[in-house]
């Protein structure tokens, strides 16, 4: 009568993440092979239903054995001892009259022990083995699981692109812009009071869209209400703040930003600072950068130039940037290149940057390359990926 209605009872819907729980730290099986949520579906209720009957079934077999046989095995061990104690006053039943069965009872009793411990371990092996089957999450589970994993990832790859575009072009810039002011500072005070102010300028925006990304990572807090930057309302002041620091930025807008769709204008800044952040970093202090944005045949072209020189530096962790900037493009359904201008290679993924100049002033070593272009391009289609 008892499994019956411990059937019946394990149809509530939280049986199974109870019965889950139970099995992921008593029989140590894996989360991901289990289902935590309530069984809804018949066939979900009716595989749970067999589980729960097993569980307690074989439960309360080892309950039963663990009960009874432990005190009757000590009481076997113990028996010879016992007897020579007590001799006739033990009175014990007529098959332990034979000295050899009361020579054996020890052995016997040991058996008996070994042989609850090889059940019980039996029995945990068999619900361990069988708890995946009638309580793992269904192929709709699993997908929905999928789902929010990928999900999950995407929330956090996009953080780490804004994070990295935001966070590193401002170090760039405020390094530069430190760099050339401490350089003047006893001949061009005027030029270090517009870096300091570029400086301030810089670190107070990118506190504002750090504050707005981390809002994103504290659980139960709203995002942050800094708005995110775009073409049409930014690029003039990332320009100032990239010219601030004595860096030369050409730049030729052959579109109307205001046109642009939101997102499209919002991912184009951000491959536009990227590739500010790369020529600072590697294109010299003083060197030129030339900045194109146009719209041809339906699609947004963004073309960033600057010159390098010398052999390509083997860095490690180098090339996030702009696999950053390969990732917006082709969640827009375009396409982003890297490489010298000399040698460009369409479709290519760019998982490289620029290489490095010596630092101004330096004196060039012998047998050293000469200066090339390095080129950034990136074509977005003006209506989204198809």
């Amino acid at each position: 009568m008892g499994l019956p209605l411990a059937a019946v009872t394990s149809l509530f819907p939280l049986t199974r993440p109870l019965e889950s729980a139970a099995v992921r730290w008593l029989c140590g099986v894996d989360t991901d092979r289990l289902a935590l949520g309530p069984a809804r579906t018949r066939g979900e209720k009716g595989r749970t239903a067999a589980w729960f009957t097993l569980h307690l079934g074989f439960g309360g077999i080892i309950a039963g054995m663990s009960l009874a046989l432990p005190p009757f095995a000590a009481t076997l061990i113990v028996l010879p001892v016992l007897s020579g104690l007590l001799g006739s006053r033990l009175r014990l039943p007529e098959v332990f009259d034979h000295a050899w069965v009361l020579a054996l009872a020890p052995v016997a009793g040991a058996v008996g022990l070994v042989a609850l411990a090889g059940c019980a371990a039996c029995c945990g092996a068999l619900l361990a083995r069988w708890a995946p089957l009638l309580l793992g999450p269904t192929p709709r589970e699993r997908l929905a699981a999928a789902e929010a994993r990928a999900a999950d990832l995407a929330v956090r790859n996009r953080l780490a692109r804004e994070l990295h575009d935001s966070v590193g072009h401002a170090l760039s810039a405020v390094t530069l812009q430190a760099s050339a002011a401490r350089r003047v500072l006893d001949s061009d005070p005027e030029f270090v009071r517009e870096a300091l102010a570029a400086i301030e300028d810089t670190t107070r925006r990118t506190v504002g869209e750090l504050d707005a990304v981390l809002g994103v990572l504290r659980e139960g807090d709203a995002p942050g209400t800094a708005p995110a930057p775009t073409l049409a309302a930014d690029l003039d002041g990332l320009l100032r703040r990239t010219r601030a620091g004595g860096q030369r930025v050409s730049a030729a807008v052959d579109a109307d930003p205001e046109a642009l769709p939101p997102l499209l204008s919002r991912e184009a800044y951000r491959i536009v600072q990227e590739g500010l952040s790369n020529a600072l970093k590697h294109a010299g202090e003083r060197a030129a950068v030339d900045v194109r944005i146009a719209v041809a045949d339906g699609e947004l072209e963004i073309t960033v130039e600057n010159p390098v020189t010398g052999p390509a530096p083997s860095r490690a962790g180098g090339g996030h940037g702009l696999r950053g900037i390969a990732d917006r493009a082709r969640l827009l359904g375009g396409t982003a290149t890297a490489g010298p201008a000399a040698a460009p290679r369409p479709g290519s993924t760019p998982t490289t940057e620029p290489t490095a100049t010596p630092p101004p002033g330096s004196t060039p070593t012998a047998g050293a390359a000469p200066a090339q272009t390095w080129r950034l391009h990136a074509r977005l289609p003006m209506k989204g990926p198809v």
